[in-house]
């Protein structure tokens, strides 16, 4: 297998009845491991009104995990820009990165994240911001890169970091690819809740992007559904449990929708977790997996991280 960097897609689960701030906590410990087992990045969801699901609000649980971690990259997977002006996304995430220099990543979806009333309780428009999405994306790259104006006046997004967060569009289709090569962002395919041909999809990111100032090449990471266990029996058994456990019905920007989770998901023992990476790997041509585990055991969950680290070093 080539090198691979791999890091963790957190959605904050609240497993076997337990209260949020346990599933918080919980969320804590698995940025801690992941650290410690050499993964790149941890993410955070953002869902609303979502019973099972524990972050609403990305970068106050950054703020916190960046403060129990010391170097791993932490990030939003992914904010939704459509509910938000861009000036406040790039303020909270500007003050992120002012506080973890070098460490932020700024991941940016379009879905509603939550049910169709929870989405009318944060905007009412939400629809025409959606179809306002090149503009927002726009706005917002001009922000990290110090180019925004209003009425022909800069205005900053403030603090101004060391470093600017890394910016990220995450998606499932030719149109994410599309707003992201045409503004020149990094690309996340979300493989785990996708019913599209991913090396499609990238390769039409790939082709199409336009250098920006803020990359001068595309970067594409690939978020995958892994449950690795001792045995692939075991990791079958893991598979059934998350099937039952998955959240209701959700579209892309987050978490699976109940029959993608399963579909979807790599399953099995850590050297055939490796190969199917590594095959996965090999198509779509990327070097990075973001990896999201659903397994309703805070645990089992943590071993699986840990299988899926030794097997891709080894």
């Amino acid at each position: 297998m080539t090198s691979i960097k791999l890091g963790v897609l957190d959605l904050t689960p609240i497993f076997q009845s337990v209260t949020a701030q346990t599933a918080l906590q919980q969320a804590v410990i698995l940025a801690q491991t992941a650290e410690s087992l050499g993964y790149t990045r941890y993410w955070v969801a953002e869902h609303h009104d979502m019973p099972q699901l524990a972050s609403s609000c990305p970068e106050v649980l950054l703020a916190h995990i960046g403060a129990q971690t010391k170097q791993i990259r932490i990030g939003s997977g992914a904010v939704l820009l459509p509910y938000y002006k861009p000036y406040k996304v790039a303020e909270a995430f500007s003050l992120l990165a002012t506080l973890y220099p070098g460490r932020v990543d700024l991941g940016i979806g379009r879905a509603p994240g939550g049910s169709a009333h929870a989405t009318l309780a944060l905007s009412e428009r939400y629809l025409e911001q959606v179809r306002q999405m090149p503009a927002l994306l726009k706005d917002l790259t001009a922000l990290l890169t110090g180019q925004f104006q209003v009425e022909g006046e800069l205005v900053t997004a403030r603090p101004v970091p060391p470093i600017q967060p890394e910016l990220w569009l995450l998606g499932t289709n030719m149109k994410s690819a599309g707003y992201a090569a045409q503004y020149g962002t990094g690309y996340v395919f979300g493989h785990f809740m996708s019913e599209q041909d991913g090396l499609a999809v990238l390769t039409a990111y790939r082709r199409q992007f336009q250098s920006s100032a803020l990359n001068r090449e595309p970067k594409a990471i690939a978020a995958v559904g892994v449950i690795c266990a001792e045995t692939t029996a075991e990791a079958e058994r893991l598979l059934e449990d998350a099937r039952s456990w998955a959240p209701a019905p959700m579209s892309s920007g987050g978490a699976a929708d109940k029959p993608n989770q399963s579909r979807r998901v790599i399953v099995g023992n850590p050297e055939l977790v490796k190969q199917q990476l590594s095959d996965l790997q090999s198509r779509y041509g990327t070097d990075e997996f973001i990896i999201v585990t659903t397994i309703p055991d805070y645990q089992k969950r943590i071993r699986s991280y840990e299988l899926l680290a030794q097997a891709v070093r080894s």
